[in-house]
C-alpha cells in the first residue's frame, strides 16, 4: 500500500530534492504540498516533474485537507511547530526536518503524539556522516568530559544554533554535561564569546558565505583532543535518501524521537 504524504516546503532546496525522489518511488504517493510562493499551481508544474499531480497550498492547514498518513515538515521554525501539531490533529504521523525548534517545543510535540497514539520523528540532518558524528560523540562523551560544538552555515540562515546542533546537543545531554575548567559565570571579559551554553554544551554558530551546513565537536584532554566534523557539500542527495527512510519508519513507533539513528540499526 502507498504511503501518503503532505509535504511542506515542497519547492524548497532540500523540499524539491525530496518531491523529486518521492516521485520516484515506487511505495509512496504525494497528495499535497505546501509553499506560499507557488499556492494555487499543481507541483509538478512548478518542479518540472509530470509524476508529481498533486496541488500546493499556502498553508499546512490547507494540505491537511487532503488525507495523509505522513506529514513532512521542512519549511521554516516560526510555524514549524503549528504545522507539527496540526498534522497530528488530523491523526498523521510526522516526520520534521525543519530547524530550529527548541526543547520546550519538542516537548509540547511529544506530549500530543503520545496522547494521539502516533509517531514524530525529528531529524536535525539526515545524512549518514551526521547520524555517524551524533553515535561517535555520544561514545567519546562517555570517557572525555569536555566538548565545544561549532555550527557553521551559510550567511543566509536566520536560525541558531542549526537543529544539527542542537540534536548533538540534547543526545550528549543524556550522558553528561560537559565540563569546563574555568565555569562560565568565572570568564573574565565577554562571557557571549565562550559561546552559548544550551543543554550542558558550549555552541558557537558561524553564519558567513561560503559554507553550506557543517557541524564539528572538539573533545579536550591534558596534550591531547579528538574532532569530529561533518562537512556538506551543494547538493541536497544527501538529505533525501535519509528522508525516505524517516518517512517510511515513522509508523513504527508511538512517541517523539530524535534523531534517525532512532530507526536505524547501529
Amino acid at each position: 500500500m502507498s504511503i501518503r504524504i503532505s509535504l511542506a516546503g515542497a519547492t524548497g532546496w532540500a523540499g524539491s530534492a525530496l518531491a523529486h525522489a518521492i516521485a520516484q518511488a515506487n511505495d509512496m504517493t504525494l497528495v499535497s504540498a505546501v509553499s506560499r510562493t507557488h499556492a494555487g499551481h499543481i507541483l509538478g508544474d512548478v518542479l518540472d516533474e509530470p509524476l508529481l499531480d498533486c496541488p500546493v497550498y499556502a498553508t499546512a492547514q490547507e494540505a491537511l485537507a487532503h488525507p495523509c498518513d505522513v506529514f513532512f515538515e521542512f519549511t521554516k521554525p516560526d510555524v514549524a511547530k503549528s504545522n507539527v501539531l496540526a498534522a497530528l490533529q488530523q491523526g498523521a504521523d510526522v516526520v520534521i526536518g525543519t530547524s530550529g525548534l527548541t526543547d520546550a517545543d519538542y516537548a509540547e510535540i511529544a506530549r500530543v503524539a503520545e496522547h494521539r497514539q502516533l509517531g514524530v520523528l525529528a531529524v536535525g540532518n539526515f545524512a549518514l556522516t551526521v547520524v555517524l558524528l551524533q553515535k561517535f560523540s555520544e561514545i567519546a562523551a562517555r570517557y572525555i568530559p569536555q566538548w565545544e560544538i561549532i555550527d557553521y552555515a551559510h550567511d543566509g540562515k536566520k536560525d541558531a544554533p542549526s537543529g544539527t546542533a542542537r540534536e548533538l546537543a540534547y543526545r550528549l545531554s543524556n550522558i553528561r554535561p560537559s565540563e569546563p575548567t574555568i565555569p562560565l559565570e568565572q570568564t573574565l571579559g565577554v562571557v557571549e564569546t565562550r559561546g552559548a551554553r544550551l543543554t550542558g554544551s558550549q555552541i558557537h554558530s558561524i553564519r558567513l558565505p561560503g559554507y553550506t551546513i557543517s557541524a564539528e565537536i572538539i573533545f579536550g584532554m591534558p596534550d591531547q583532543k579528538l574532532t569530529i566534523r561533518h562537512v556538506s557539500g551543494s547538493s541536497a542527495q544527501p538529505y533525501v535518501d535519509g528522508a525516505l527512510l524517516a518517512i517510511r519508519k515513522v509508523n513504527t513507533f508511538v512517541g517523539l524521537r530524535r534523531g534517525l539513528d532512532n530507526v536505524l540499526d547501529l
